[in-house]
């Protein structure tokens, strides 16, 4: 009964969806101010009823009702209860339904608290038509809800490898990052069709922009850390095609968060803003169509059917020529009103980084999707692997950490020799330093040596602004540099935020160059008997097991030594569930600010007297997840109102201050 009410929520949501766009057009169209309220108030109903049939999916689940199709085949009577709500969104119909839920959630947050002008029903429109393609999914091919003709006594159960908490929180982040991108396309093209495209939709959308581009940055860190902590292959990224299908928009989202700075500065790059977030936004797409149409073979995909990925395909031409369209057709109007002043300027600047951008996209695309032409053109599917995105990306990946350092801090228009040595010459030598020490120290990698040199340079840069602007705004205030400093960054939380992201990206750049360093070892062990990887000796103490309804688990102990001294206790283990056929492994890591050891069982004897392991030292993960930490910081700041523009009250220690500095004059 339950399943029924929540079907009929989805069929009720896709009609109000029908209904919420067509009363925004015609709203719009004729003025007529009740069809325009009328469609706020669907988007409030739309979204009541998709929470409906979310509620009763997570009711199904608790209940452990497997006469519901996704919770007879995601989970179990013997899933803990927090990876029992994780299989919401497990499987593809569930996910599906996750999309479709945040989706209504920001059509509902646009119509409540969006900036009323001309755009707005245009926005609700298409934002209303995009939720009614996912709604017809859901109701038609893809429903979560569907009954079970002869429910079993216990569920198939979740996929072992998705029973971690990275995959808890990947998955939402990555959808948040997806349909976030959503509403900056929709005002977009709303923008498009009603002619107002100067600057009111590039700023009303600006925070929409940065928290979808933060959340699938988050996704992305989420997904590496799972692949890192569960999959035991000792590594966080395989250049995987879903994988890339999230790495792609984020892409062409930095570009855009980079190049609408120019147009609301120097109103230049209309149509290159309207192309990128069109981009971003596609991409997005592609990625759900990736993951659903198992035309390429990954770990992450559902892999459905090839007509449901087909469909998927056609709306995503439609999305995307669609909108290609409509940009030629208001080309006449998108002329920038300013030209480009000077080469060696911020605006210049953010252009190169957006080429290079656009250039990296590009090409992570037609690796990802070289295995459909191959086979298009010579009927066999063949794969580009990591060498041939290694040998794309570091390139661009230094030139773009060498822009992530001089972009912000070049002036607009046009900058002077005095102005880059100020800013650029003890950044450019203590990078060049950096770099040289690396090869006195015998690290001969050149694009090693090169990322850390810039790397440096980079937050060297951002320090050195920090200060700059900390000493100028504590001598105007009359206080400390310290309280200047914070009187700076609540005043310019954008700006400020903005370079403590380049921070965060700069580490994340340095702690990949550790895999250069990686040490990889398999070996045979008895019990008792040891062996070396890298500094450290590993002895293998016995086998240790345990189990419940669900798995059986057979856990490795082994003692890790650094010059004699004990320094660990890992135990990697292997999972045999019940219910699965292959069995799983959980590798066993010990990280610090230098290294992780990574263990992982391969395989041992019944009785525990032999186990083989993998093992590998891998340097600098940790600052991986370090970066993305500050990356985080710095998004928070950048996320929040600037104060600039807000009157205040002058303190009398700030008169006094002023006074004083006048008397001095």
């Amino acid at each position: 009964m339950m399943a029924q009410v929540g079907t009929f929520s989805l069929w009720l949501a896709l009609a109000l969806a029908a209904y919420g766009a067509l009363a925004a057009l015609i709203g719009a169209h004729t003025r007529r101010a009740e069809l325009w309220e009328s469609a706020r108030q669907t988007a409030i109903a739309g979204f009541a009823v998709v929470t409906l049939a979310a509620g009763v999916l997570f009711y199904a689940l608790l209940a452990r009702d497997f006469s519901v199709h996704h919770v007879a085949l995601n989970s179990s009577r013997g899933l803990s209860t927090f990876y029992t709500i994780t299989s919401f969104w497990s499987a593809h119909e569930g996910a599906l339904l996750l999309w479709e839920w945040i989706l209504a959630f920001f059509i509902l947050l646009v119509a409540v608290r969006g900036r009323r002008s001309e755009l707005h029903p245009y926005v609700l429109a298409v934002l209303q038509g995009l939720s009614l393609f996912f709604l017809f999914i859901l109701v038609t091919f893809s429903n979560p809800l569907a009954p079970v003709p002869s429910p079993p006594a216990n569920g198939r159960g979740m996929n072992p490898l998705l029973q971690d908490p990275g995959m808890a929180f990947h998955p939402p982040m990555l959808y948040l990052g997806y349909v976030g991108f959503s509403v900056p396309f929709a005002y977009a093209i709303a923008a498009l069709v009603t002619g107002r495209l100067h600057e009111e939709w590039i700023t009303t959308i600006r925070r929409w922009t940065l928290f979808a581009w933060y959340a699938l940055t988050m996704g992305i860190t989420l997904g590496a850390w799972w692949s890192y902590h569960t999959l035991g292959w000792g590594g966080y990224w395989a250049w995987d095609p879903v994988e890339n299908a999230s790495f792609m928009p984020w892409l062409a989202g930095t570009a855009f968060l980079h190049s609408i700075m120019v147009q609301e500065r120097r109103r230049m790059l209309k149509v290159w803003n309207l192309v990128l977030i069109i981009l971003a936004f596609s991409l997005s797409l592609f990625g759900t169509f990736l993951v659903r149409s198992g035309v390429l073979s990954s770990v992450h995909s559902f892999a459905l059917s090839p007509w449901l990925g087909s469909f998927y395909l056609g709306f995503i031409a439609v999305v995307l020529f669609g909108s290609l369209g409509l940009v030629a057709a208001r080309g006449e109007r998108l002329r920038g009103d300013q030209e480009l002043d000077g080469v060696i300027s911020r605006e210049a600047g953010f252009l190169l980084n957006n080429l290079v951008l656009v250039v990296l996209t590009f090409a992570v695309f037609i690796g990802t999707i070289f295995p459909i032409i191959s086979e298009a053109i010579r009927g066999v599917k063949v794969s580009v692997g990591a060498p041939f995105f290694n040998k794309v990306a570091f390139p661009l990946g230094l030139l773009l950490l060498f822009l992530m350092g001089v972009g912000p801090l070049l002036p607009w228009r046009r900058a002077s020799g005095a102005q880059l040595r100020r800013n650029f010459q003890t950044p450019l030598a203590f990078g060049g330093a950096a770099g040289l020490a690396l090869v006195l120290a015998g690290v001969h990698q050149g694009y090693v040596v090169a990322t850390a040199a810039l790397g440096v340079f980079v937050v060297l840069t951002v320090l050195l602004e920090f200060a700059r602007g900390a000493r100028v705004k504590g001598e105007l205030l009359g206080v400390s540099a310290l309280e200047g400093l914070t009187a700076l960054i609540i005043r310019s939380r954008k700006r400020y935020g903005g370079l403590l992201i380049h921070v965060g990206v700069a580490v994340v750049f340095v702690a990949i160059t550790g895999g250069a360093f990686m040490v990889e070892r398999e070996a045979a062990v008895r019990r008792g008997e040891s062996f070396r990887i890298g500094r450290y000796e590993l002895r293998y103490e016995g086998l240790r097991s345990r189990g419940d309804e669900e798995v059986m688990t057979f856990a490795a102990v082994f003692s890790v030594f650094n010059q004699g001294e004990k320094v660990a206790e890992m135990r990697p283990d292997k999972r045999f569930h019940f219910n699965q056929n292959e069995p799983t492994g959980k590798p066993a890591i010990r990280s610090t600010l230098r290294e992780d050891i990574y263990l992982t069982l391969a395989g041992f004897e019944p009785d525990g007297s032999q186990v083989t392991v993998k093992a590998h030292v891998n340097p600098l993960i940790i600052w991986l997840w370090i970066g993305a930490f500050v990356m985080t910081i710095g998004t928070l700041l950048a996320v929040m109102p600037d104060l600039a523009a807000a009157p205040r009250r002058v303190s009398a220690r700030e008169r006094a201050g002023a006074a004083a500095r006048g008397g001095g004059r």
